[in-house]
């Protein structure tokens, strides 16, 4: 009897790609690709086990290290460049089957070629499947970015024909706005139920329905040039996007510092005629913060800003602070040797290139998502969210997870 249960994202990475060299584990912005696909998975609420599909010891080796379960190695004959899908989930899906006497409900598939994900994505595809039985499959679309009613196919006397017979007559002379609304399929996600692999040999059935997700996360590397946007991309996108953490939070941390500007504002300042400034925070960052007290960790707020707008905001979350420091890197040192910590019991959170002398130091460096590009490059871990955006509670929420988490391990 085989059980039907649950959720499995997999995520294929053969070894053999023909056009960048071991893509799969060359890093991009310093952190392995196929990372990014794993933790698309694994931080996906809905998906409850995140396996890599490969032929390589080397690349099952990444995986595991990225938090993936890589339980059996793929064929070398499914393994190929020009390998279609479907037997790559075949293989998988008779695996589970004979080893666990057991298949997922639904099987997702996040190509590591797409990296740029929005937190939601993953969920949201689950959660489109599930509230419609009569659907197959759920597939990630953009916009097209070109319209293929306006391309052409040339005949042999190299005269030129629509792509698109009988639609959309006269599309190369009409606006776009008039043309009927297109997309393009990315590799963002594919949730399908495990049911059509299996009985309909199809990777899609008949009935797909598109989640849509915003062009901006639009990417998919296949060339040399594309890997160079999409580097260009991560360190641009004024999004949230889904980004492995390139080290991991302290056992035992005692003491978090913040930056001030960026971190608990959003960077932006208003300024009256008399001169008087003004700053957006977030509200939802003071209870983060009290469940950090609880857990028993000192904050503290370290910002070269004078305006008196620090110290009435952290007076109002109860925080200790100290304002108009002019060498940051200089008193996180000494705020460390006068309250006898290591570096490793710290962590420290900026978004400019003053936070980094203190990043270095500390034993993990925090950048919220719109940090500036150097700090984003020696951040350990990086937030989803910006800088007064909800970046100060996420941290707060992955810091007490954390820490819930090791407690309960020691008590076990």
């Amino acid at each position: 009897m085989v059980r039907v249960t649950g959720v499995i994202a997999i995520v294929p990475a053969h070894a053999g790609s023909k056009s960048i060299s071991r893509n799969n584990i060359r890093p991009l912005c310093g952190i392995p690709l196929l990372a990014y696909s794993i933790e698309a998975g694994l931080t996906a609420q809905q998906v409850d086990r995140v396996v890599v599909s490969t032929d390589d010891e080397e690349i099952a080796e990444v995986a595991r290290g990225w938090g993936a379960e890589v339980p059996f190695l793929r064929p070398a004959a499914i393994a190929g460049d020009g390998t279609p899908d479907l037997p790559v989930f075949q293989h998988a899906v008779r695996w589970f089957e004979a080893n666990e006497h057991s298949v997922p409900d639904i099987l997702v598939r996040l190509r590591p070629t797409s990296p740029l994900r929005p937190p939601d994505c993953v969920d949201a595809a689950i959660e489109l499947l599930r509230s419609d039985q009569s659907i197959d499959s759920v597939r990630g679309v953009v916009e097209a970015s070109q319209d293929p009613h306006k391309m052409w196919r040339l005949r042999a006397d190299g005269t030129m024909m629509p792509l698109l017979d009988g639609e959309a007559t006269g599309a190369f002379n009409r606006s776009r706005d008039q043309l009927p609304q297109t997309f393009w399929p990315t590799g963002h996600i594919e949730a399908v139920r495990t049911a059509i692999i299996r009985e309909r040999g199809s990777m899609s059935g008949d009935r797909i329905r598109a989640l849509v997700v915003d062009a901006a996360y639009a990417s998919d590397i296949d060339t040399e040039a594309d890997w160079q946007r999409t580097e260009w991309l991560l360190e641009h996108i004024d999004r949230p996007v889904v980004r492995p953490a390139r080290g991991r939070f302290p056992d035992d941390p005692r003491l978090v510092v913040f930056d001030f500007d960026g971190v608990m504002t959003d960077n932006r300042v208003w300024v009256g005629e008399h001169g008087d400034e003004w700053v957006a925070c977030n509200r939802s960052d003071g209870l983060g913060l009290d469940t950090l007290r609880r857990l028993g960790l000192d904050l503290f707020v370290l910002s070269t800003e004078t305006n008196p707008v620090v110290a009435s905001r952290c007076r109002k979350l109860g925080l200790p602070f100290e304002q108009g420091v002019r060498n940051k890197g200089d008193r996180f040192r000494s705020l460390m040797r006068e309250r006898g910590l290591a570096p490793g019991a710290v962590i420290y959170v900026g978004n400019d290139i003053n936070d980094a002398d203190c990043m270095a130091i500390a034993g993990c460096s925090v950048a919220v998502a719109d940090a500036h590009a150097g700090v984003r490059r020696v951040a350990d871990i990086m937030l989803s969210l910006p800088g007064g955006h909800g970046a100060v509670r996420e941290l707060c929420d992955l810091l007490a997870a954390h820490l819930s988490s090791r407690r309960r391990l020691l008590n076990l």
